[in-house]
């Protein structure tokens, strides 16, 4: 394989192959082998059908000028006219634009002067505890501030009720509606109807890409551009990723490896958790975001063929180096269950040194001195991929040159075609989400709604089995 260009990410899967871990503990190139017929038709059906049905989130890093254009204006008037922005949303919808957010920008960047901000304060409402939408309240001045609804179907009831919210305390203002932004479907919905309505401006979540496919759409560039990122650079690296793991080699794509290895890592070997464990503060909420990419687009019932075979493989979240103080030791030492993915950034945009300490105080504190903090969480991570080699479990470290728009853009495109790949090797639809509509449908019949197409659920409610009181202690 070539090596890299600068600013290019890799993938260093030396800890999950059986040539470092030993026999029966990774992942053998004779497996790989075995597998190739498979893996050569995942790939296949995935670049086949590129920008089809479901995978129409695969062109999103190609989205015309004119919508760039447009978004970053749209961005400009937002930052010189508000104090705040808030995004309202759900999942795919608010996950993808706070992990960029927060990668891209300062870790307390609310916090700093409006001169060092550039722009404005930013929220991200992705909850509807109640005391969620008062506690945002008291610290933003609503009359101040610009709101970007988004959901795709306008159905989704914990963000329509933030709107509504949100509707209730601007309205009495006669220019309330230029401070409302809705991203949603341009063909039908419910906040699509609203939008029309009120005359809300509109972007538009193109036809065939989910929610947590969406970060490169809209849904996720408007706020990027607002907090004042680079939008351009971030798909020109989902360009360059797109073209890496459009390889027919399977060692010159990436994400075809990653799911190859995960496939028989959970489907073989019984590793059907995977820890996503970023050792960077900045890319700590990539790991929520993509625990909702892997957890929702795998977990399945059922295949293609109907066969239930309760599929997936269940991602968690932690942070390196927090995590190694509360997690490590079952990772180290517990079942042979799982696979920790390690985030490792080369260059941190800003690194602190660690003065030196007086000469009395003891050895152990004192050769601290003249190190850095990046020098430190890199070791850091080095000594848990070390000690979990030497424990014989799998691991794997995904390599950033320095965390900015066009690496994270990589980033980001990778996991999601690891994930097409991986639904494609399972034989499974990776772009569903039934289990979260039935939770949605018991949600609404709960609640009362009044549409026929509830009943049949209202019904099952009544006549569900009673958890019964002798059970709450």
């Amino acid at each position: 394989m070539a090596d890299p260009l600068p600013n290019t990410i890799r993938v260093d899967v030396g800890g999950l192959m059986a040539d470092t871990l030993g026999g029966g503990y990774g992942v053998s190139e004779d497996a790989l082998e075995r597998l190739r017929p498979r893996i050569d038709a995942a790939r296949e059906a995935v670049q086949s059908s590129r920008g089809e049905g479901w995978l129409g989130w695969m062109a999103l890093p190609y989205q015309p000028a004119p919508l760039i254009d447009e978004i970053e204006e749209a961005a400009g008037e937002i930052r010189s006219r508000f104090d705040a922005f808030v995004l309202l949303g759900i999942g795919g919808s608010a996950l993808g634009p706070i992990c960029v957010h927060e990668a891209l920008h300062p870790l307390r960047y609310n916090e700093l002067p409006k001169d060092k901000r550039g722009g404005p304060r930013v929220y991200f409402e992705d909850n509807i505890d109640p005391e969620r939408m008062s506690a945002l309240r008291a610290v933003v001045d609503f009359d101040d501030a610009c709101f970007n609804v988004i959901t795709k179907s306008g159905g989704t009831a914990e963000t329509m009720s933030q709107y509504l919210y949100v509707r209730g305390a601007l309205s009495k203002n006669p220019g309330w509606r230029g401070q409302v932004i809705a991203t949603t479907s341009g063909v039908k919905g419910l906040l699509l109807d609203i939008a029309r309505l009120e005359g809300f401006r509109t972007f538009v979540i193109p036809e065939g890409v989910g929610g947590r496919f969406s970060e490169l759409s809209p849904v996720g560039l408007l706020a990027a551009a607002v907090g004042g990122a680079d939008i351009r650079e971030l798909l020109r690296g989902a360009r360059d990723m797109d073209a890496r793991c459009a390889a027919s080699g399977l060692w010159e794509n990436p994400a075809l490896l990653e799911a190859a290895l995960m496939y028989i890592a959970c489907m073989q070997m019984g590793r059907n958790i995977q820890v996503m464990m970023p050792y960077a503060d900045s890319l700590r909420l990539v790991a929520d975001w993509f625990v909702q990419l892997w957890a929702e687009s795998l977990g399945k019932r059922v295949d293609r063929a109907g066969a239930v075979v309760n599929a997936g493989q269940t991602p968690v979240k932690a942070l390196g180096v927090t995590d190694q103080h509360s997690q490590l030791q079952l990772y180290s030492e517990g079942p042979f269950d799982k696979v920790v993915t390690m985030i490792k950034v080369e260059s941190f945009n800003e690194d602190t040194p660690i003065p030196a300490a007086p000469e009395n105080y003891p050895e152990d504190i004192r050769f601290l001195g003249g190190l850095t903090h990046g020098r430190l969480i890199e070791a850091e991570r080095f000594g848990t991929e070390y000690a979990l080699t030497q424990a014989k479990r799998m691991n794997q470290t995904i390599i950033l040159p320095r965390v900015n728009e066009y690496t994270l853009g990589q980033l980001l495109y990778f996991f999601e075609m690891a994930t097409a790949y991986m639904g494609e090797l399972l034989n499974i639809d990776a772009f569903n989400q039934p289990g979260v509509e039935a939770s949605k449908i018991a949600t609404y019949a709960k609640l009362g709604h009044p549409a026929e197409r509830y009943e049949v659920a209202r019904a099952e409610l009544a006549a569900a089995p009673k958890r019964g009181a002798r059970y709450i202690i």
